[in-house]
């Protein structure tokens, strides 16, 4: 069984009616889901999810590596995946899509970013950070 890993964040930025949740839609796939990618060389977990969000998005993010949830699944025969996601703010408002992997980007609340959300898993995801929200104002 091969194993893989991945690293990105739940993107948000402080907006006029509360936190706004950044979602792309990868080219790979359709899904709406968060920046993310594979860990390259010897990158730690937070070095590759800056790097991710910045290639994915053009954004830079404070990264908080307090919260940390890890999905894991298999993409394909004989391999899993671990996509480890931390939270991010933006430290700008506009963010640029990175043409060869992503179709769009949305900012959205939190309520429509639950229903954009392709996949239970990263339902789930956006649920802890949102709890995590609260909790660490």
């Amino acid at each position: 069984m091969k194993k893989e890993k991945s690293c990105g964040a739940v993107v948000y930025r402080e907006g006029e009616q509360g936190p706004e949740i950044l979602l792309i839609q990868h080219k790979n796939g359709g899904h709406w889901a968060f920046p993310k990618g594979h860990v390259e060389k010897k990158e730690t977990e937070a070095e590759t999810a800056l790097r991710e969000i910045k290639e994915e998005t053009g954004l830079k993010v404070d990264l908080c590596t307090e919260f940390r949830k890890t999905v894991t699944y298999s993409p394909k025969p004989n391999v899993m995946k671990d996509v480890i996601y931390f939270a991010g703010k933006a430290k700008k408002k506009e963010a640029k899509a990175q043409p060869e992997e992503v179709l769009e980007i949305r900012w959205e609340s939190p309520a429509a970013a639950l229903s954009l959300v392709t996949y239970a898993t990263d339902r789930e995801v956006l649920q802890a950070f949102l709890q995590f929200l609260e909790e660490h104002p």
